[in-house]
Formats: structure tokens, C-alpha cells, sequence
């Protein structure tokens, strides 16, 4: 069981070619490093992994199915397979939405129930910081707060872009250990894309490297 990217190339409308022929393999349950400097393709990587955008050629398979269309042309039971965490978590939410409504989005999006208080207590939010908006909070408690909504997807796959790039060293510890004991917990696949090598290192990551 795998999401996998094969001989993907990729760009966004009215650019040239971001992504040539990449490949690249989220094992179920495992770890997995995406590096390289910016402007190597690395988000669109992220968006093509995560069926927000479509690749010029190659193919996107789930569990060994090829997976054609993006956003809301997927299946709903497809595309909530795999979840994506973005670089800023302020970008990332709607300024007017508590952070309870934040986390409950995708079960209430799903027609489904979610236990919010489990989830903020599960990375480490106290129930008082439910009722607070973005600009109430920190950026690592937003991203806390982030993370459990990906959660609250119920995805198998969870792909992590530059997650931790605008959070301080502490911050940037507490949300990688939070997302590994996550993974392990769950047999969660995680891609953790970062231009910082020394980060996927000493979390273990079994690294590619694109546009080097």
C-alpha cells in the first residue's frame, strides 16, 4: 500500500514545465523525505500527491489505483485518503472560523461526527483555545490546530509542505514529534517536504532530492 507519483510532469497554467519526470513513493505507514532548493518543484509536487493538481503527463496511483481528476472530480472516499498540510497556517484557514470549527471542517464536510476536544488534546490544544480565532493564537498553535484538522480527515496519507518553515526551533520539534507519534499511531504514510536536510535527517527520513 503506497501513494505514489510516477513520471510526473507538471505545471501551473500558463508556465513552463515545474516537475519533469518525477517519481516518487509514500509508503503506508513509513516516513518519507521530499528536499531541494526553491523553485525545484516541490510544492507541486505536494499538489499533485495531494489531487489539487492535475500533471501534464504521469500518474498518481492510491493503493495501487490510478487516480484521474482532481479536487472535487475525485471520488469523496479518494480524496479524503490523503491530506495535506501547508507551509502557512494563517493562508491555510478562514480568519472568521474558531479553531473548533477549523479541526471539525472536513467531518462536518464528511456528513460525520468528530470528537474535537480529543483531537486538540491529541496535539497538544487546550479546550479554552477552541473558541479563539486565527489572529487570537500563535502560529504554532494554529498549525497544532492545522494538523488536527488533517487528522480529523481521517487520511492514510498525510503530506507535510515546508510545514514547519515559519515556526521557531521549539515550535518546529513539538509539531515534528507530534506528527511522527501521529503516523506511527495510526500506520499513517508521511511525505515531509523541507528544504531543510538536516531536519529530514534526524527525523529519520528516507529522502529524495529533486532539482539538485
Amino acid at each position: 500500500m503506497s501513494l505514489d507519483a510516477s513520471d510526473i510532469t507538471a505545471a501551473y497554467p500558463g508556465t513552463n514545465d515545474v516537475l519533469v519526470r518525477q517519481s516518487l513513493s509514500v509508503p503506508a505507514g513509513e516516513l518519507v523525505g521530499l528536499a531541494g532548493p526553491s523553485g525545484s518543484g516541490k510544492s507541486t509536487m505536494a499538489r499533485v500527491l495531494a489531487l489539487l493538481l492535475a500533471p501534464r503527463e504521469g500518474v498518481v496511483r492510491i493503493d495501487g489505483v490510478d487516480v484521474s481528476g482532481v479536487g472535487f472530480s475525485v471520488p469523496p472516499d479518494v480524496r479524503r485518503k490523503v491530506a495535506l498540510l501547508f507551509q502557512s497556517p494563517r493562508s491555510a484557514t478562514d480568519p472568521r472560523m474558531t479553531l473548533r470549527s477549523i479541526i471539525e471542517q472536513p467531518a462536518v464536510i464528511a456528513r460525520r461526527a468528530a470528537d474535537v476536544d480529543e483531537l486538540a488534546d491529541s496535539v497538544g490544544l487546550t479546550t479554552d483555545l477552541l473558541a479563539r480565532k486565527p489572529y487570537q493564537v500563535s502560529d504554532g498553535q494554529l498549525q497544532r490546530a492545522c494538523v488536527a484538522r488533517a487528522l480529523a480527515q481521517q487520511p492514510k496519507y498525510l503530506i507535510c509542505d515546508e510545514a514547519t518553515a515559519m515556526l521557531d526551533a521549539a515550535t518546529t520539534a513539538a509539531i515534528v514529534r507530534l506528527i511522527q507519534r501521529t503516523a506511527d499511531a495510526a500506520g499513517m504514510g508521511v511525505l515531509m517536504i523541507s528544504h531543510d536536510v538536516e531536519l529530514l535527517s534526524a527525523i529519520g527520513a528516507d529522502t529524495t532530492f529533486i532539482g539538485s
